[in-house]
């Protein structure tokens, strides 16, 4: 530190320092009415905050643990997201501290520890694909918020080969025929209405389980989906995303259906003696069960299909349907209640192979002239 006296008599205390960001030398000063050995110690404290004020390091990272790591995420996480994601997220946490080690230096991590670990599980490919996701989202959060230097190794974690055996988009919903054998040979009549209400409506299940009486709307024939039940917390909640807010129409077949429902509800309820506000609820009034609903269905479709369906394929079912009866993509998204889907896109395009391949054979045989 040295002292410049300044033109109107008042002493300039001066000290040089590197700038971190630059690594250019700079200065920094303050100016005192005084040169003593009193100011040249106030000086010499008050250079050495305002130095410490413009570097701009960054704290050392204290090595941190996954276990450590995955606390502060899911702590961040339960604060910010549904009750039901945050679920999700702690499972997929335990299992990565599980395959990873608890104790391991998320510092320390490079993609060849990651993809050996990730092996040595045992999984499936398209289930370590999946974990491999989640992972990149927690580490990535990590390093937002400064405890983990460096991700860019995550660019080497590439995802895992899909299986042979991986489902085809054909496998993931119903033919109009395939729809109608399974419903001839079931024998649940609530599951038999209830599978006849996702086809024909497109809800999630769990949009369908939260319906109201009035969220049927028979004078304006439409369905108002504003909320869906969470199965593992049990609580009725907001829906997936703001695009799921929505009117549902009631077609006419839909509409008869409903009514049938009513119907089957009122006298049941009379019948068992309970009292629900419900759309459909449970044979005690209470709300449907999921694993029951798909335990049936899996059973069903396995024996006439040869392959399992769950209640999401329903709804895949719907989309097939409205595309093979001409109805575009875009009125169908808004229908199922979302701005984007990969599973629907796929749905069409192999809808409209199979439109196309129809359309040749009928043509193919044809002499015109």
């Amino acid at each position: 530190m040295w002292v410049e006296k300044t033109k109107s008599g008042n002493y300039k205390f001066v000290e040089r320092y590197k700038d971190y960001l630059t690594g250019k030398e700079k200065k920094a000063s303050v100016t005192l009415e005084k040169n003593n050995a009193s100011t040249r110690k106030q000086a010499a404290e008050l250079l050495a905050g305002i130095i410490a004020e413009r570097q701009t390091a960054p704290a050392a990272l204290e090595e941190i643990t996954l276990k450590k790591l995955v606390s502060e995420y899911l702590a961040c996480k339960e604060k910010t997201v549904k009750m039901s994601t945050y679920r999700r997220d702690y499972y997929q946490c335990q299992a990565f501290k599980e395959m990873l080690g608890e104790d391991t230096l998320v510092n320390h991590l490079t993609a060849s520890y990651i993809k050996n670990r990730f092996i040595a599980s045992g999984e499936d490919n398209s289930r370590l694909n999946e974990r491999r996701i989640r992972l990149m989202t927690l580490l990535n959060w990590g390093f937002e918020n400064d405890y983990i230097r460096d991700v860019t190794f995550l660019r080497k974690f590439k995802p895992f080969p899909d299986d042979p055996h991986k489902v085809k988009i054909q496998d993931k919903y119903m033919e109009d025929y395939e729809l109608e054998a399974v419903l001839n040979v079931m024998d649940h009549e609530r599951w038999k209405l209830f599978t006849e209400f996702l086809v024909l409506s497109g809800l999630r299940i769990g949009e369908a389980v939260a319906l109201n009486r009035e969220d049927v709307d028979f004078d304006n024939q439409c369905i108002h989906v504003t909320k869906t039940y969470d199965a593992n917390n049990k609580i009725v909640t907001t829906p997936k995303s703001f695009c799921s807010i929505r009117d549902v129409y009631m077609q006419p077949e839909l509409f008869q259906l409903c009514r049938k429902i009513n119907i089957f509800i009122r006298k049941e309820s009379i019948f068992l003696g309970y009292r629900s506000n419900l759309f459909f609820p449970n044979e005690n009034g209470t709300f449907i069960i999921y694993n029951s609903y798909n335990k049936y269905l899996k059973k069903v479709t396995l024996e006439v299909l040869g392959r399992k369906l769950t209640a999401h394929s329903l709804r895949h079912t719907h989309a097939s349907l409205l595309l093979a009866n001409g109805v575009v993509l875009d009125a169908i998204s808004r229908r199922l209640g979302h701005e984007n889907s990969r599973v629907t896109r796929r749905i069409y395009l192999h809808i409209t192979k199979k439109l196309k391949e129809r359309d040749n054979d009928q043509i193919r045989d044809l002499k015109i002239i």
